[in-house]
């Protein structure tokens, strides 16, 4: 445990003023759930890198950092300021203000089909039974100090329930905002989706801060955020769902987000992850195939520049026979950034016929830039097919250079194969309009993570350079 027991006292005073207001304090199974979270998280306190699971991140910073819980504090937003966030032809969006559900900035699906989308709070609030029987019963509290944090303060977030056989084209989106500007705070989303039997289905999360961030060349001062934040995935039979994260926030800004995920027989999940923003950011992704016959999709990219650290912590597990899962993740690192990604596969015993691939691929832009690739295999069954692999490098430099021969400048020609290296992620993205709504960020933030050697970075001498649609 980390030695700051004045900030663990600090959490210890906002949990006991919290739940006795929080939404469903009077609900003895949510009451007993979030004691026992966090009398967990009070247990163990904060990781060390003495953890296996988080020997690349050092959260010492975070731990040591007195947050503030805001709770209905944040300033009144305008649907202007947010219309740049929305994704072209979304079925709707779900938008949250440090943390808590802002009912009038958000857009509800208008041909619903029997789909419920809400804040969690307003669900707890209005039918807790349908809550109930999912909430806190996938997220392991015993293994992470951060699942079992979230937990202790589950109160708001995302709800979604798509009914059995109900197909939506349309992605679900929800937008996370930080809007600290003077104090350090901390919020606690919390998301619950139950895609019931034959549905199907696209989420997209994106977190983004709204201070701390560089507009039109000003820079927006603003204070730390740290925002962790739970998905509970739940996957029926036969259910097709894709779901999607992206870090947007600024270097101010901690993220620690864990997406669990849980298949029944036969269901179809692909979780995509971009990451982008933060300063200090944990991915964690865990499936676990339960049913027969399940597949799994784990795709992401990651781009950091600056002294960014930007963690991907990916858990596959594999319960039922017949079930396949692939994990495709990228990494992009410039200036002194450092990433991680550590993939564990687990195949349990009664798993026999398990097909399972994982790749890891990064390239580095600086000298500085750093990452650490950890894949890892744990297998019970003996009838099974698993591979895993992971590649550093560097930009290939007979492409650079053929790119060059064709009259393209060197600033052009790496951003150029730079988005042709991201582009493999995008590729494996089915829905078309979650899918450009990511290109576009990827596109944004590979024209800032480029770096070409021995070029000037004083403002005003840099060679200008074409954008994407201009070279090719």
């Amino acid at each position: 445990m980390i030695a700051a027991p004045q900030q663990l006292d600090s959490y210890l005073a906002s949990f006991s003023n919290f739940e006795q207001r929080a939404a469903g304090h009077d609900l003895p199974w949510l009451r007993k759930l979030r004691q026992d979270a966090f009398a967990r998280f009070f247990e163990v306190g904060f990781p060390t890198t003495h953890d296996e699971d988080w020997r690349f991140t050092n959260v010492s910073r975070l731990a040591q950092t007195p947050f503030q819980l805001i709770r209905n504090g944040h300033e009144l937003l305008s649907r202007a300021q947010i219309e740049k966030y929305q994704v072209a032809g979304a079925a709707c969006q779900l938008v949250f203000v440090d943390g808590r559900w802002a009912r009038e900035l958000s857009s509800l699906p208008t041909d619903p089909q029997g789909i419920e989308v809400s804040g969690l709070a307003a669900q707890i609030a209005s039918k807790p039974e349908s809550v109930a029987a999912h909430l806190g019963s996938y997220l392991d509290i015993r293994r992470d100090a951060f699942c079992a944090l979230n937990t202790a303060f589950a109160e708001d977030g995302a709800y979604v329930r798509v009914p059995r056989g109900v197909v939506v084209e349309a992605p679900i989106c929800m937008l996370y905002l930080s809007t600290s500007a003077d104090t350090p705070s901390v919020s606690f989303p919390r998301n619950l989706v139950i895609a019931e039997e034959g549905s199907q289905a696209t989420i997209v999360e994106e977190y983004v801060s709204l201070y701390g961030v560089s507009v039109d060349g000003v820079s927006l001062s603003g204070s730390t955020t740290f925002c962790n934040t739970a998905t509970e995935l739940v996957a029926g039979e036969n259910a097709t769902i894709s779901h999607y994260t992206i870090e947007s926030e600024s270097e101010q800004a901690f993220n620690i987000s864990t997406l669990r995920i849980e298949q029944s027989r036969s269901a179809n999940v692909a979780s995509h992850s971009i990451l982008l923003g933060g300063g200090l950011v944990r991915n964690n992704v865990h499936a676990v195939l339960a049913g027969e016959g399940s597949e799994c999709l784990i795709n992401g990219l990651f781009a950091g520049n600056g002294r960014q650290h930007l963690d991907n912590y990916m858990l596959v597990e594999h319960k039922s026979p017949h079930s396949s899962s692939r994990q495709f993740y990228n990494g992009i690192l410039d200036g002194q950034s450092h990433g991680v990604f550590h993939g564990r596969i687990i195949v349990h015993k009664a798993a026999q016929k398990t097909d399972a691939k994982q790749t890891n691929r990064n390239l580095l832009l600086s000298d500085d830039a750093q990452i650490d690739t950890k894949p890892q295999l744990e297998i019970y069954a003996d009838d099974v097919k698993c591979t895993h692999g992971a590649t550093i490098g560097q930009i290939e430099q007979d492409a650079l250079f053929y790119l060059r021969s064709r009259g393209i400048d060197e600033a052009s020609a790496r951003k150029l194969l730079l988005l042709a290296f991201a582009s493999e992620c995008l590729e494996r993205m089915g829905n078309a309009s979650a899918r450009s709504h990511v290109a576009a960020l990827i596109d944004a933030a590979l024209f800032r993570v480029v770096h070409v050697p021995g070029a000037s970075t004083q403002s005003g001498e840099e060679q200008p350079a074409l954008r994407w649609n201009e070279v090719g």
